[in-house]
């Protein structure tokens, strides 16, 4: 228990650092700026707060209530606090496919993305290397090593984040449909759901910069089997679900398809 409430204040100190940092950006940081620095932050506090939660997951047996809960904190957390951000690659893409930004600034945006990735990670394994609690402790004399993360083939892995992405991304296109209030709390128990129902298999990831921090590190696959499952999985999921609601359908039922220049559906993931 005393490594459970260690964690939750991890995850609570990570969350209030980057909190701070977007508060005195947005005083301090003109114009575009902010923007750039809200995703490089946002995704740090992300990143973060996921590797805290996997760690915690797999050195300590907590039931399935209390893991679920903390998923799902953690997410409301995120979703409140995050604000533009989606913290996503594949939204960069998908804003520069719509023509909202330009290929400079989705390259800059999932550079800043990737690079906050890999700061996160350091940060974590300084902050486990403080010892502040037996399984910090125990994973240091690991050399914080990370084991293999799949529990199916690659190919089940990749399937699994295309079907959590194309969910994440069909909830993100039609959210809006709901009350503000619920949104947030919806769109967190729908990626709770996805964590249950797929990390198992693949972490149930569906986050390319996410799975960039927290997975990519880890032994038993090459860097491009990771890159099939955490990168091109996710992305075929997002592209399929904005090409059949946006064009399949619109198309079968002769309605007019929604225009390429629509406003970027804002997604996050964490587990």
């Amino acid at each position: 228990m005393t490594d459970l409430w260690v964690s939750v204040g991890v995850l609570a100190a990570a969350v209030l650092l980057c909190e701070a940092t977007r508060r005195a950006a947005a005083r301090l940081v003109p114009g575009v700026c902010w923007l750039y620095l809200l995703e490089a932050v946002s995704t740090f506090q992300l990143c973060c707060c996921t590797q805290e939660l996997k760690l915690l997951g797999e050195s300590v047996r907590l039931d399935l209530s209390t893991s679920l809960t903390l998923t799902y904190v953690i997410t409301v957390v995120h979703l409140l606090t995050f604000r533009e951000a989606t913290c996503n690659p594949g939204a960069a893409l998908e804003g520069f496919c719509r023509g909202t930004a330009s290929v400079q600034a989705a390259a800059l945006l999932i550079a800043l993305q990737l690079g906050a990735a890999v700061a996160a990670r350091s940060f974590a394994a300084s902050v486990w290397s403080l010892g502040l609690s037996d399984m910090h402790l125990q994973h240091q004399r690991f050399g914080f090593r990370c084991f293999d993360p799949l529990g199916g083939t690659a190919l089940e892995a990749a399937a699994v984040e295309l079907a959590c992405a194309f969910t994440l991304q069909a909830v993100a296109m039609h959210i809006q449909k709901l009350e503000e209030k619920l949104r947030v709390h919806f769109f967190a128990a729908v990626i709770t759901a996805l964590v249950y129902a797929g990390g198992s298999i693949s972490g149930a990831i569906f986050n390319p910069a996410l799975a960039f921090s927290v997975q990519f590190p880890c032994s038993g696959h090459t860097y491009l089997e990771y890159c099939f499952i955490y990168w091109l999985g996710p992305l075929l999921g997002m592209a399929s679900c904005i090409l059949l609601f946006e064009k399949i359908i619109p198309f079968l039922s002769g309605k007019t398809t929604i225009g390429m220049d629509g406003s970027i559906a804002q997604k996050e993931k964490t587990q």
